[in-house]
């Protein structure tokens, strides 16, 4: 492999940093004649940095780039005689892109021919992708703040948050990949804001579906995160500062640079806002949030074959739960109340702590092999004041996860293959405490759990270009769990890509199996005597196993690149949640049955005129459940065949992008639709089983003052539409989307 500078060398095997973040680029050069061109020169440049590296075509004009991370490209070709072509390509994790040039010859008054082809997509994946960079975090609107959800939620079909979670395809289970090394958690839904700060990712790769082995089990999304490293910096520091109503502020400190052999970035954050979470009525009312936390990634090339990384995140979050302070609110009303608050001060503490480290050690051009071991600390704390009307309950759950993952990876012939170990040990410490206040005469009590578990699982995948343009996909992942219970799980995956041609078309189909594992979560002692007092029962849990059939197609054209799929996901044991009484605490439950099923579609253009992009993504989709609680808290059975889950919105839109403006100025902005989430009370006070349709738009503008200083300035839900968005068993029942909130922010970028 032919490195031209020690600062490629470094560059390269840093982006090699695990076997699921990079892929590689080939293509094939013509002259006008279409004969092979050898000895053209070719560079490839990443368009958010300045990694680059060249090659040199051989006798059939052929150039092969290995080991590139995911990301954004541009391809460049000079060759004597010829005029010098430039076309972009896109890579995902484990894609292997094919380009082609036809070379024209070289005019007196033309130097450049940037290609009007189409942006290269991967033609080789049955895995719909999205791809957002840190470009698009730091201007789409409030995207970057770091309790925000909105670099997935604005730019993937059929993501939303409700009831104050992130749902996306239907379900809660997702995972969280650094380096393509995942983060364990087995909890459902008991943390609130995203595994890392946004300011903190380079780039980032939401997979939905379609996963080959190596990508885990959670069924209905991957979140890939490629996180800054240092290479786009050289001592220098960046401030952001930013103010707003409700009080809040969104600040963070980051360092980065490099050497030929060594990479460090380091960021400090902290964050504040009288508006946290989802409230139960219009008006906000106690619902403070704030956090702080830090990220640090240091890379070191030990030699040409060898690096070492090392990754750690540290979070820590509060957030008031909000209640309805009106006595006389359907939700408060002493006679029929559905989920009372009035009489509730209750507190959400959240914390978090990630080290990764990883060997990389490179074979050849064709080999690599990531040795990955981790450590993941993950706490939620829920906590009532004392005096809470009826009852004082608290819920302090610590889980901690020791492992690894092993991934060796290797093209050989028309075969690229997959295969690695992935496994962790889970100790779980969970307290629950209530005191009551109803006056009942009941008295006080606490129970502690201490739960282990543990995870094994082996992938192999392999990916067979058939032709060039038919890519066939296999892979299986037996998977053993240990815990409350012992389940095995051998989860089959089938898929194929078919790429058309000329036009460039690429039709993907898929056929896979899930397993995913349960929480340690039980109940045993005083807990149990309290569940079966409010005609509950604790059933133990089991792991969740799904089915999905997934069919697609990419069409590029002329650096568009619009993207449909229709899939369902056929569940058993589908994880859920539910509470006891009116603690509002999150129990996990899990549904004999679930049925997730829809279509979707995503549009990306290219930079139009050097000024605009936009972006658009919706989804059509019906998510039900039924049959018994099958376990977790047994306190209802959904009726007899499908009904529609808690969390079921049909019609999902957004529709979105940014404009660059004279004097380095520019404007983004987003608009969101949603046709409404499921009633679990028709006709109090809304009619039909579906709560009312939203909509929302979101404007940014900012300006940057020569390359040290910008500003912006952001405002979310412009036109301050308030809507009850659901009235489901979650943190109080009843929430409404948040109001208008305007901030601005200032960055400065400074050498050191």
């Amino acid at each position: 492999m032919r490195i031209p500078h020690p600062f490629c060398s470094i560059t390269l095997l840093a982006a090699t940093a695990a076997a699921s973040i990079f892929g590689s680029v080939r293509g094939i050069i013509h002259d006008p004649q279409h004969r092979p061109v050898q000895d053209a020169m070719v560079m490839l440049k990443a368009k958010s940095s300045e990694w680059s590296k060249t090659a040199n075509t051989d006798a059939n004009g052929e150039f092969t780039f290995n080991a590139v991370p995911l990301g954004d490209y541009e391809i460049s070709v000079a060759n004597p005689g010829f005029a010098q072509a430039v076309q972009s390509v896109v890579v995902n994790s484990g894609s292997q892109p094919v380009v082609h040039f036809q070379l024209k010859l070289a005019a007196a008054n033309e130097t450049v021919d940037v290609s009007g082809m189409a942006e290269v997509a991967p033609t080789d994946s049955a895995t719909p992708i999205t791809l957002v960079n840190r470009l698009d975090i730091a201007r789409t609107p409030g995207a970057s703040r770091s309790n925000s959800l909105a670099m997935i939620t604005d730019y993937v079909p059929g993501s939303y948050v409700t009831h104050d979670q992130l749902h996306i395809r239907g379900g809660h289970q997702t995972s969280w990949l650094v380096d393509g090394v995942p983060v364990p958690n087995t909890n459902i839904a008991s943390n609130l804001g995203p595994q890392f700060d946004p300011k903190d990712i380079d780039y980032m790769e939401i997979d939905r579906g379609s996963y080959s082995a190596e990508m885990g089990d959670r069924t209905y999304g991957v979140f890939n995160i490629v996180p800054r490293s240092g290479f786009e910096r050289n001592n220098q520091g960046e401030l952001i500062l930013s103010a707003g109503n409700f009080f809040q502020t969104n600040d963070q400190l980051s360092l980065g640079s490099h050497t030929e052999r060594f990479a460090y970035y380091a960021s400090v954050n902290g964050n504040r806002s009288n508006l946290g979470i989802q409230t139960p009525v219009p008006q906000v009312v106690h619902d403070a949030a704030n956090g702080y936390g830090g990220f640090g990634s240091l890379i070191f090339n030990v030699d040409p074959s060898n690096q070492l990384r090392f990754v750690t995140s540290l979070r820590k979050d509060y957030y008031q739960i909000p209640y309805d302070p009106s006595p006389n609110d359907i939700e408060n009303n002493p006679v029929n109340g559905q989920y009372p608050s009035i009489g509730l001060r209750d507190g959400d503490h959240e914390s978090d702590a990630l080290v990764n480290f990883s060997w990389v050690h490179t074979f050849n051009s064709k080999a690599l092999l990531t040795v990955s071991p981790f450590y993941h600390y993950n706490r939620a704390n829920y906590d009532s004041s004392p005096s809470d009307i009826p009852t004082a309950t608290t819920q302090d759950r610590g889980s901690t996860y020791v492992g690894g993952q092993v991934s060796f990876s290797a093209n050989v012939a028309k075969n690229n293959l997959q295969a690695g170990i992935y496994s962790f040990y889970q100790h779980d410490n969970e307290l629950f405490g209530v005191i009551f206040n109803d006056g009942s005469g009941n008295l006080p009590f606490s129970a502690s759990e201490h739960r282990s578990g543990s995870l094994a699982a082996f992938f192999l995948d392999d990916k067979f270009k058939v032709t060039p343009w038919l890519t066939l996909m296999a892979g299986i992942r037996p998977t053993h769990f240990s815990g409350g219970v012992a389940e095995n799980a051998i989860s089959p995956r089938f898929g194929a890509a078919l790429n058309i041609p000329h036009l460039n078309w690429t039709f993907r189909a898929f056929y896979g199996h899930y397993y995913q594992a349960p929480p340690l979560i039980t109940a045993s002692g005083p807990l149990v005597q309290f569940a079966t007092a409010n005609n509950l029962g604790f059933i133990p849990l089991h792991g969740e196993r799904d089915e999905e059939h997934q069919y697609g197609v990419t069409i590029p054209y002329r650096g568009w690149t619009f993207d449909a799929d229709t899939f369902r996901t056929n569940a058993t044991n589908f994880f859920d949640h539910s509470n006891i009484g009116e603690s509002n605490l999150f129990f996990p439950v899990t549904i004999a049955q679930a049925v997730i099923r829809g279509w979707e579609a995503t549009l990306r253009s290219p930079r139009i005129a050097h000024r605009a992009q936009i972006h658009l993504a919706y989804s059509n989709q019906i998510a039900e459940g039924g049959g018994a609680i099958t376990g977790g808290l047994t306190d209802f059975s959904l009726p007899g065949g499908l009904s529609p889950l808690d969390h079921d919105q049909r019609n999902t839109l957004n529709v979105g992008g940014d404009l660059i403006l004279p004097r380095r100025s520019y404007a983004s902005a987003n608009v969101y639709c949603g046709s409404g989430f499921s009633n679990a009370f028709p006709g109090q006070p809304y009619p039909g089983n579906y709560l009312p349709q939203h909509t929302t738009f979101d404007l940014t503008a900012g300006k940057d003052f020569g390359e040290k200083y910008s500003i912006s300035l952001n405002a979310m839900n412009v036109a301050n539409r308030r809507v009850q968005l659901d009235n489901s068993v979650t943190f109080g029942g009843f929430h409404w989307n948040a109001p208008r909130e305007i901030y601005a922010e200032f960055r400065y970028r400074f050498h050191y």
